[in-house]
């Protein structure tokens, strides 16, 4: 009977959150009575008031998606011990590392996720880690290679003192306990000086111009540049004897860049990888995970596994997505970058619909599903597989490719038992990573990471959802991966831009959730959840809007918020939306602080970031410039000693990006007209069209969060805004006032 009705390898749970709903629901009420309020009285008042109905629906409109998005949150409970009951054998896992630049991420913190992912609690002979290098750096090969040695003691190290958190920077932070054993505290200073000279020799490598000589294994990086070179491919180490315990193969690659062709930024990487692992190892599955994300529980493929395994999620779930968690964050996070309630409340949201988004790391991929296979194509027989001119006409002229995709779209990848020699497929791998290789074929397009945003993984992700795939939330405890948030204001505001400008694409291509949902499988509840996404890229218009309307009623003496009724209906609104967000934080466990500064960054980020990033994609579209994917900083030192030694950390610092020209126009824009307010400069007007309190009030705290660009108008060097950002947005304030007091006189 146990055998008819095995146990399950995975459960959903479910969140209860009562109170929760209840605020949601009222806030929702409230949004609405709002609008009822506005259009009952729109012709009892002038154009700010029919300006700020639109702004409202729209605002109205995004809390329906949050609303939907975050009503049913779930987890998912694994049972890796029940998994080698299930399974004969534990299936191959090909790893993926993405890396860009050796200075924006520097190399130690690329060898230190490696390291975690070699040193995994998984048979050694099941993995093979692959890393992409698109900055085509000698250093980062260095790197790998005198990581490859050291893994060697790192490794043993780990499987003999059960080690937990397998990046070594993180874990020699801590000293022995006091009773540990003294062959344990040996073995210990042993490794971590191995580990320390490790990291001096790539540090000292890293700080000459010419770390080495160009020959033997460097010679290929000669006369290369980072967008002109060809494809490069070392097998650092092969795992040939095939030990459990032992190092698994580890591949660097290169691909095949020229100044004519696109290479669709991560996307195009994550291509490449796939096609190379392809025809080297084929493993049916497929982690990726970014530079800095290493590995903080070395059971989490185990873990991945019960949810891909499961009988149910074998035909039903494309991929199971980690959550990003961010170690040695900055106390109440000032630049609200950690995002612990996002993933809290909206992850765990979209985990009780038809699954979490693709994140672009911490990901697990079902190669099949990768490589184009919709759940009604899969057949345990492989009867509904493309003939072999169909495979070649999307996966490209290799043969040894198509042959390796037809094994993996039956489901038939290598075993651990098949002679695989990583060295007799470098010639097509190289072939496959070439920069025409593409041309004409599927990828990007019908199968692989899509191409056309620079938010590849949410894009893919919905791509995957809409063919009508699930996907689920693996959350063991302790948490998967962990990695590093952005540290300064300057690198959180790039990657902001970056992911505004990535879902405007989004929304403006034929892959826009709308069209997933009218023409594909994507559940409608999903499709509210990935508007939500998607808003936050959109939503700076309607708020610059707003913010700019303020402004405009207090200069023109004239009115936009409700009256009497309606005004308390905006301020039981106000209230109540600030009681749910602030017991989302401290449920959380988080600090009023953090609270504060969330809301702060919330409207500083709409403004600067999320504007840019707006225009950005819009330019695009235009075709008046192309989108420029900027990499985000890694700011972790790689001392490993756990103390963040950058004395900027947590402070606001500027720099001349035209980011903060909007941020800081809207600033001048409430100082400029509370100023005219205060010298009554106003024009003179009576009833209910005239600026009000509210209007004031609404300004004030604008201001207030604004604060950290009103300290920065007054200070010097990096901790002050530039003189030249000043001057611009000075000019714009000026311009506006101006045209303001034109409308006043016609």
């Amino acid at each position: 009977m146990s055998n008819q009705n095995p146990l399950p390898l995975y459960e959903k749970c479910w969140y209860k959150h009562s109170f929760k709903r209840v605020t949601d629901t009222l806030i929702l009420v409230l949004l609405i009575l709002l609008l009822c309020y506005r259009v009952i009285h729109i012709n009892s008042y002038s154009d700010p008031w029919f300006i700020a109905l639109i702004c409202e629906s729209w605002f109205t409109l995004s809390w329906i998606f949050i609303f939907t998005a975050q009503w049913t949150p779930a987890f998912v409970k694994t049972y890796p011990n029940r998994l080698l009951q299930r399974v004969q054998e534990l299936p191959r896992v090909d790893l993926f590392v993405t890396t860009a630049d050796p200075v924006l991420e520097p190399p130690i913190i690329t060898v230190n996720t490696v390291l975690s992912l070699l040193a995994l609690d998984y048979p050694a002979e099941k993995l093979a880690c692959y890393v992409s290098d698109d900055g085509c750096s000698p250093l980062t090969f260095y790197a790998l290679q005198q990581a490859s040695n050291f893994a060697k003691i790192w490794i043993p190290f780990c499987n003999k003192y059960h080690v937990q958190v397998r990046a070594p920077f993180r874990y020699f932070i801590h000293n022995p306990e006091d009773d540990s054993t003294p062959e344990f505290k040996q073995d210990w200073l042993r490794t971590k000086d191995m580990y320390d000279h490790l990291s001096h020799k790539i540090e000292e490598a890293s700080r000459k111009s010419i770390p080495w000589q160009f020959d033997g294994e460097f010679a290929i990086f000669s006369n290369t540049e980072r967008k002109n070179h060809p494809t490069i491919i070392r097998v650092i180490w092969e795992n040939k004897e095939r030990l459990s315990n032992g190092l698994p193969h580890l591949i660097y690659i290169s691909r095949e860049k020229r100044p004519k062709h696109p290479h669709h930024f991560k996307a195009g990487a994550m291509n490449v990888l796939t096609r190379v692992s392809g025809l080297m190892t084929n493993a049916p599955f497929m982690l990726n995970v970014d530079c800095d994300m290493f590995v903080n529980n070395p059971n989490i493929v185990q873990h991945a596994m019960c949810i891909l395994l499961d009988s149910i999620g074998e035909k039903e779930v494309a991929f199971a997505q980690c959550p990003q968690q961010f170690y040695g964050g900055l106390k109440d996070d000032p630049f609200g970058n950690q995002m612990v309630i996002i993933f809290k409340y909206i992850g765990a949201g979209m985990a009780g619909l038809q699954g979490p988004l693709y994140g672009g790391t911490n990901c697990f991929h079902r190669r099949k599903v990768i490589y184009g296979l919709s759940p009604n194509d899969v057949d345990e027989k492989g009867n509904n597989i493309p003939s072999e001119k169909e495979l070649k006409q999307k996966f490209g002229n290799s043969g040894e490719l198509v042959k390796s995709a037809a094994l993996a779209l039956k489901g038939r990848t290598y075993s651990a038992h098949d002679d695989i020699n990583l060295s007799n497929a470098l010639e097509a791998a190289t072939h496959v990573a070439g920069c025409g290789y593409e041309y004409a074929t599927g990828w990007g397009q019908q199968m692989g990471w899509i191409y056309g945003s620079i938010t590849e993984d949410i894009q893919t992700g919905l791509i995957i959802h809409k063919k009508g795939w699930r996907s689920e939330m693996c959350t063991p405890i302790p948490i998967g991966f962990t990695g590093c948030a952005p540290i300064g204001l300057p690198t959180a505001m790039t990657q902001q831009k970056r992911w505004a400008t990535g879902m405007v694409e989004i929304f403006f291509s034929k892959h826009c959730p709308i069209f997933a949902m009218l023409f594909g499988n994507l559940h409608f509840r999903l499709f509210l959840a990935y508007m939500w996404v998607i808003d936050w890229g959109l939503r700076t218009v309607y708020e610059m809007c707003y913010v700019c309307l303020l402004a405009y009623c207090i200069i023109t003496n004239s009115s936009f918020l409700p009256q009497e009724q309606g005004l308390w209906i905006l301020i039981t609104l106000s209230i109540i939306h600030m009681i749910n967000t602030l017991s989302e934080y401290l449920t959380a466990g988080l600090s009023i602080r953090e609270w504060w500064n969330n809301q702060r960054m919330s409207r500083i980020r709409t403004v600067t970031a999320g504007f840019f990033g707006f225009l950005s994609a819009i330019f695009k579209l235009l075709r008046i410039s192309d989108t420029v994917f900027d990499i985000t900083r890694k700011d972790e030192s790689p001392s490993g000693n756990g103390v963040n030694n950058n004395t900027d950390a947590g402070r606001f610092t500027f720099n001349e990006s035209f980011v903060f020209v909007s941020g800081t126009t809207i600033l001048l824009l409430q100082l400029t007209a509370i100023a005219i307010k205060l010298f009554g400069l106003q024009p003179i007007k009576s009833g209910n069209n005239s600026c009000g309190l509210g209007e004031i009030m609404c300004s004030a705290y604008l201001i207030i969060c604004y604060w950290p660009l009103l300290r920065g108008l007054f200070a010097r060097g990096k901790y002050g805004i530039p003189l030249s950002t000043i001057c611009k947005s000075a000019a714009l304030t000026f311009l506006f006032v101006q045209l303001c007091r034109r409308t006043i006189v016609d």
